[in-house]
C-alpha cells in the first residue's frame, strides 16, 4: 500500500450514501490488490446509516484509506471533492456496493503504461443477489484504439459512454482540461466520458472482467422520476454542445444520432413505465409527444449549441405541471 506520506501511483474515489451494508467486501477487494502503490479517498456524502462510522474504523486498519466527510450533495459532489483530495498519477473510481478482482489496478495500470494510453478498460460481471449469480457482460471490443476510434465506440457503446468503474485515467485528463462531474441525477457519467476522450490519444480495453457491479433496486435508474429522464435529455444537449464547440460533430454526426436514437427509446419506455404506474394515459402521451420533439429538434441543424443549452427546460413533467413546453 502507498504509505500516507508519500504520493500514490492511482488515487481510487469511492463515493458513498448509505453503503454500511457493503463497505467491508468493497473495502476488503482493494486491501487484497495485487498492485500495492495506490491511495483509496472514500467521500462519506452525508449517510444517515454507519457507514461513516464503520469507514472510521476502517480508515485505522487500511493504511491507504483517506476518509473524507461533507454533507449531502450527490455522486457529482463527492467525486469532485475525491478528486480535489487526489494525488495519484491516475484516477480510478469504484462504487461504493461494488467490488473487485485481485488483478484489477494491476491489469488496469500495466494496461495504460504498455500501451502508451491515456485510458485502460475493463470487462465485468454483473452481481445479482436476487437469485445470487454472476453474468459476464458481452462488450464489444478490446483492444487499442486512436482518438477517432474511441470516440465513436464511446457514441455507440452504453458500457463506454456511461461507466466511470470499469476504466484507469491519466489524472492529467482531469486536471489539465478542468474536467469535473456536472450536478445531475443520472447520466453525469457520459458527459464527462465525453469531454475526456476528446483529449486523449489512446484508449486500451482489455478483455477480462475485473469489476463486479452489483445489480439490485436501490441503482440510480431503479426510481424512475420526471427529473432523471430529464437528465436523459440534457446529456444529449451537452454532448452535441461539445462536438459542436471542439468542431467535431459532422466527424461524429452519424455515431451521435445512434446515441441519440438509443437514448431517445430508453426514454420512451422509461415515460410509458412512470405513467403506467400513475395510470395516466394522457399524460403519458402528452410527455411522448415532448420527448418526440425534443429529440428531432436535438439532431437537427437547427440547434445551436450556445443558445440552445441555456434555453433547455424540462421535457418529461409529472401529471400536475403537463401544460408546460420544453423550450422557455
Amino acid at each position: 500500500m502507498s504509505d500516507s506520506n508519500q504520493t500514490p501511483v492511482i488515487s481510487l474515489i469511492i463515493p458513498i450514501y448509505n453503503a454500511e451494508r457493503y463497505l467491508a467486501e468493497c473495502l476488503g477487494s482493494l486491501a487484497r490488490q495485487t498492485f500495492r502503490d495506490f491511495e483509496v479517498i472514500a467521500v462519506n456524502d452525508g449517510s444517515t446509516d454507519g457507514s461513516l462510522a464503520l469507514l472510521r474504523r476502517m480508515e485505522r486498519q487500511y493504511s491507504f484509506l483517506r476518509v473524507i466527510d461533507q454533507e449531502n450533495g450527490g455522486v457529482s459532489a463527492a467525486r469532485n471533492n475525491g478528486m480535489a483530495a487526489a494525488r495519484g498519477e491516475y484516477l480510478g473510481f469504484v462504487d461504493a456496493d461494488d467490488y473487485v478482482a485481485p488483478q484489477y489496478l494491476e491489469r488496469l495500470y500495466r494496461t495504460c503504461v504498455d500501451n502508451n494510453a491515456e485510458i485502460s478498460c475493463c470487462y465485468y460481471y454483473y452481481k445479482f443477489e436476487a437469485p445470487d449469480f454472476l453474468w459476464k457482460y458481452p462488450f464489444r471490443c478490446h483492444g487499442v484504439f486512436d482518438r477517432t476510434q474511441a470516440m465513436n465506440k464511446l457514441l455507440h457503446d452504453t458500457q463506454m459512454q456511461g461507466l466511470m468503474w470499469n476504466k484507469l485515467f491519466q489524472r492529467r485528463l482531469f486536471t489539465e482540461n478542468n474536467i469535473t462531474f456536472p450536478a445531475m441525477k443520472c447520466l453525469e457519467d457520459m458527459i464527462v466520458m465525453n469531454q475526456l476522450f476528446a483529449h486523449i490519444n489512446r484508449l486500451a480495453v482489455i478483455d477480462e472482467p475485473l469489476y463486479y457491479y452489483r445489480k439490485h433496486g436501490g441503482s440510480a435508474l431503479a426510481a424512475i422520476t420526471p427529473s432523471k429522464i430529464n437528465d436523459f435529455m440534457k446529456a444529449m444537449v451537452l454532448v452535441r454542445g461539445m462536438l459542436e464547440k471542439s468542431g467535431r460533430f459532422a466527424q461524429y454526426r452519424r455515431s451521435y444520432q445512434a446515441l441519440l436514437k438509443k437514448t431517445g427509446t430508453c426514454c420512451y419506455l422509461y415515460t410509458i413505465k412512470m405513467h403506467a404506474r400513475q395510470l395516466h394515459p394522457q399524460g403519458c402521451l402528452q410527455n411522448l409527444k415532448g420527448l418526440h420533439r425534443a429529440l428531432r429538434f436535438f439532431a437537427s441543424d437547427d440547434f445551436t449549441p450556445d443558445a440552445d443549452v441555456e434555453k433547455l427546460s424540462d421535457v418529461v413533467y409529472l401529471e400536475g405541471e403537463l401544460e408546460k413546453d420544453y423550450i422557455r
